[in-house]
């Protein structure tokens, strides 16, 4: 027995010693990555640091929100997903040799940025790897190639450079993601050899050569997208290989040549998006036969030919744009889901097919610029859930079916340019939801319904161009959402109807070309938003209103060829945004308005009148009256008191200032109405209060802000200050600015009351996907314009300048139509002439002129600064981030390294083009122009509100070669863009 007990006894020792050894060494395994971690997060942005410590609490480091281990404490996951700015830094100080067991590596939707380190590579066991939506540049290590992780995404970053050959190494990978970065050069054939690859995703990038042939040995693929690049070429015939592949996009490049006839192969297809290349030739017929393809996506190329008349049972079917001739498949709606159908602009011909008639689920039809002919008053039947239809520019005859009043979810009606006759049936008015109505250019005859008056909703309302007679309808004037009215070139005779005043957000009148009489209604002052008035063309009598000096929204104005006498209002010379005038041919006489509009207006504009006088071609200088020798050369000042709002009541500390309600009334009413603010009724949060939806027993909904403590503070305190500011904002009258009702302050709470504006806040609205595509160029553009507008009325057209201190996209709102509304006055200070404004730091991080971190003096150019950066921001479809610090650097930037401006605009759309290229590029210069490190080289809004809404000249280079670096430095000065050096001295 001794003889085995030694051994025994040895063996034990040896156990106990390998434990501790190993016990010991995962300890010390797992104090390396704990030491990493924190290494790492001390090196981060001091507001990153206190935001992970806030993560990042207790002594296990496996309990750390986003961090996971095994058994052995070791770290298995690293997960800091969509924290937005608030990760910020480089990944260059975090040891990824620390975490030999590391399975996940996740840090996505954050801000951090430089390079992307080569260590990773060496994380044998990592299985999935994701930097998705962050600020990282530089070129992809090839040494990632090693890896044997079946997810490796890298998307939503500026990595520039070409794919590593070495990419083809990847043998377990099955998700590759590389989209929506700078990628250039072209795709590798060595993607080929990557036999599981399920998800190919390079969208968004520069890659330019051909489409490899080898992309169809990629069996197991599922998903295949190079969508919005520069790829050219054929299309290669291999892609009918993959058997499995289930989403197919190509949009967006310059592919050219036929579409193969292989793409019939792709049994699996649900998906087909080539629009936007330069494809020919005829669609194949062999796509006919993919019964599983649901949405077909050709537009924008140069395809030819029929249709073919075997297609049907796609729910999404989108040919715009080509040169298609013969009819449209018979069969289209057969299968009864067909969604949207887009075939507009191309050359097609015959009648409407009759499963489109019974085609239920129609939602949304764009058939207009064809061919299409018929009788429209059977063509078409009763769609439950259509939204738009347009049939304009074709030769459809016949009457207006009453069927379209059945129509219960239609907002957009556009028949225009065809040759429809009869009248408009009242049942139109039926349809409740309609918001645009477009029947101009066509032989309608009768009176206009006064049935439509009944649309609540309507916007626009377009019937020129046709041979309506009688009176306009007073009704018209219910329409208290109606922003565009066009009845001219019709038959319309009567007088201008009073209630049309009502029509507060009215922004473009056109009653010219008719018959209407009597004098012009003064109710058309009210309509404050007004920035087009054509009433040319007429038998208006009378003088022209007193009021219209209240119009200080209106840009062009058109009165001519009537019979208006007397002389200009002198309320005219506060018309400071007028553009464009033309007066002539009527009995008017006396000083024309000392206005820029008058002053440069040509002589056919002025002339046929009775005794017009002033400085202005053709007209002769006027005649001062002799002075009165009793007055001492002193002139007459009539001042004329201002109406407060009212009511206003004050008891016990409580003070309202409210347009158009009792102020304690609403008081009540909002209080009840949000239950006492509860979070129920909260739609949004912002550094000055939280603001609430609240439905008032008028049927008027409303949004308040409801202050937060320290605000409220501030407020009682200086009490008297701010309700004159408030007053000051209650004037303010801009379609571009977010109305203020009022407001309440109280001992329990303040609060201010504002318009509700539909769909929101501009950032949110960029953040969402679905949203922001929703949100095309055009609707970017006049996003942009609308913010200048807002500010160059704010800095130049009102009483007194007023500083909003706080432009960013959190404080643009979107209306229904997508029209930018300036919100949140709450940081606003109306600038008295002549005073330094020195005061406390105040705006949003990221938007804030560099001028205010050492000078703290706030001016107009502070908010132009802030514009610029959120003009960038609508341009790019998130906040321009290192952008910024690009077009501040004083290293000039080499040539070939420099930033493309399709590379930084938002890929979630197609690269803009034509009308949209020009745009884009003479906007973005503004905005650059705005970002001057000097203020006093910064243009004023009103300049720049002027420079976004002149005609842009055509491109002298392709958009896609236009660098970002090239573009510094530019005003935009009587339509063209000059060196701001060389320039200051016009636009000053």
């Amino acid at each position: 027995m001794a003889s085995f007990l030694i051994p025994f006894k040895l063996i034990f020792l040896l156990l106990l010693s390998s434990h501790v050894y190993s016990s010991s060494s995962s300890t010390n395994s797992t104090e390396a990555e704990v030491e990493a971690l924190l290494k790492w997060k001390a090196t981060l942005h001091n507001d990153t640091q206190t935001f992970l410590s806030s993560l990042w609490v207790g002594n296990n480091h496996c309990n750390w929100v986003g961090i996971s281990c095994d058994n052995s404490g070791s770290v298995t996951n690293i997960t800091l997903r969509n924290y937005e700015w608030r990760v910020r830094g480089t990944l260059d100080n975090l040891n990824f040799l620390s975490f030999p067991n590391l399975i996940y590596l996740r840090l996505v939707g954050n801000a951090l940025y430089g390079t992307i380190p080569s260590q990773i590579g060496n994380l044998s066991k990592l299985n999935y790897l994701d930097l998705d939506g962050n600020y990282f540049s530089g070129t992809i290590p090839s040494e990632l190639c090693l890896l044997k992780s079946p997810f490796f995404s890298l998307g939503y970053n500026s990595i520039s450079g070409s794919i590593p050959r070495e990419i083809g190494r990847l043998s377990s990978l099955s998700d590759l993601r590389l989209n929506q970065n700078n990628l250039t050069g072209k795709i590798s054939p060595s993607i080929g050899g990557l036999p599981n690859l399920a998800r190919l995703e390079l969208q968004n990038n520069r890659l330019n050569g051909s489409v490899p042939k080898d992309v169809g040995m990629l069996m197991s693929l599922n998903l295949l997208d190079f969508s919005s690049n520069q790829l050219t070429g054929p299309i290669p015939a291999s892609i009918g290989n993959l058997s499995n592949l289930v989403f197919l996009y190509f949009y967006d490049n310059y592919l050219s040549g036929w579409i193969p006839n292989e793409i019939g192969l792709l049994n699996s297809l649900s998906q087909l998006e080539f629009s936007g290349n330069n494809l020919t030739g005829v669609i194949p017929i062999s796509i006919g036969n993919l019964t599983n393809l649901s949405n077909l996506f050709l537009g924008d190329n140069s395809l030819s030919g029929h249709i073919p008349q075997t297609y049907s049972n796609f729910t999404y079917f989108q040919l715009s744009n080509n040169h298609l001739t013969g009819p449209l498949p018979e069969n289209l709606c057969l299968g009864g889901v067909l969604i949207r159908l887009g075939v507009a602009n191309n050359s097609l011909t015959g009648p409407i097919p009759s499963s489109l008639r019974e085609c239920k689920s129609l939602f949304r039809a764009k058939l207009e610029g064809n061919h299409f002919t018929g009788n429209i008053s059977d063509a078409f039947g009763i769609y439950p859930n259509l939204v738009h239809i347009g049939l304009s520019d074709n030769n459809f005859f016949g009457e207006l079916s009453p069927k379209w009043g059945q129509c219960p979810n239609l907002t957009s009606l556009r028949i225009s340019n065809n040759y429809i006759s009869g009248k408009i049936p009242f049942e139109l008015a039926e349809a409740t939801q309609l918001q645009e109505l477009d029947l101009s250019s066509n032989h309608l005859i009768g009176e206009i319904p006064r049935e439509l008056g009944a649309l609540k909703m309507m916007s626009r309302l377009f019937l020129s161009g046709n041979q309506f007679s009688g009176k306009i309808p007073s009704e018209i004037g219910l329409l208290s959402n109606l922003e565009q009215l066009k009845l001219a070139s019709n038959n319309l005779s009567g007088p201008i109807p009073d209630l049309l005043g009502n029509c507060l957000k009215l922004f473009h009148l056109n009653l010219s070309m008719n018959k209407l009489g009597q004098s012009i209604p003064s109710s058309i002052s009210n309509i404050t938003a007004l920035q087009t008035l054509d009433l040319s063309q007429n038998s208006l009598i009378g003088g022209i209103p007193q009021q219209f000096g209240k119009l200080q929204s209106l840009e062009i104005l058109n009165l001519s060829h009537n019979m208006l006498n007397g002389s200009i209002p002198k309320a005219f010379n506060d018309l400071h945004g007028l553009r464009i005038v033309n007066i002539s041919f009527n009995q008017l006489e006396g000083p024309i308005p000392d206005l820029k509009a008058f002053h440069e207006a040509s002589f056919d504009t002025l002339w046929n009148n009775k005794a017009l006088c002033g400085n202005a071609t053709g007209l002769r200088p006027c005649v001062l009256p002799p002075r009165d020798n009793h007055s001492h050369g002193r002139r007459t000042k009539v001042i004329t008191p201002t109406r407060e709002s009212e009511p206003r009541e004050e008891q016990h500390g409580d003070i309202f200032t409210v347009l158009g309600f009792n102020g304690r009334v609403l008081h009540e009413s909002i209080i009840e109405a949000t239950e006492g603010f509860s979070s129920d009724y909260c739609i949004g949060s912002g550094g000055h209060g939280t603001v609430y939806k609240a439905s008032l027993p008028t049927g008027q909904v409303v949004a308040v802000k409801k202050l937060h403590q320290s605000e409220d503070s501030l407020l009682l305190n200086n009490l008297k200050a701010f309700e004159s500011e408030i007053v000051a904002l209650l004037e303010i009258r801009h379609r571009n600015i977010v109305q203020m009702y009022g407001f309440c302050s109280h001992p329990k709470h303040s609060f201010l009351v504002y318009e509700l504006v539909e769909r929101g806040i501009l950032r949110m609205m960029l953040s969402n996907n679905e949203q922001a595509m929703l949100l095309d160029w055009e609707k970017r553009l006049n996003v942009v314009k609308g913010l200048a507008n807002a500010l160059s009325y704010m800095h130049h057209d009102h009483s007194q300048p007023i500083v909003h201190r706080d432009v960013s996209s959190n404080n643009v709102l979107l209306d229904s139509d997508y029209e930018a509304r300036v919100s949140d006055f709450g940081t606003a200070r109306i600038l008295k002439p002549d005073s330094s404004n020195w005061t406390s730091l105040a705006g949003t991080y990221g938007y804030i002129a560099t001028e205010l971190a050492y000078t703290m003096r706030v001016d107009e150019k502070c908010d132009v600064y802030s514009f610029g950066v959120v003009a960038i921001e609508v341009f790019m479809g998130k906040h321009p981030g290192d952008l910024l610090s690009y077009l501040s650097s004083p290293t000039p930037v080499p040539n070939d390294e420099q930033i493309l401006l399709k590379d930084v605009i938002d890929h979630r759309l197609l690269t803009p083009r034509s009308r949209a290229a020009t745009d884009i590029v003479t906007a973005t210069k503004v905005a650059f122009a705005c970002l001057n490190a000097n203020p006093q080289l910064r243009p004023s809004m009103k300049q720049v509100a002027q420079a976004l809404s002149r005609q842009s000249l055509p491109l002298s280079t392709p958009f896609s070669t236009v660098k970002v670096g090239e573009m510094l430095g530019h005003v935009v000065c009587n339509g063209l863009i000059t060196r701001i050096e060389e320039g200051l001295q016009v636009v000053s």
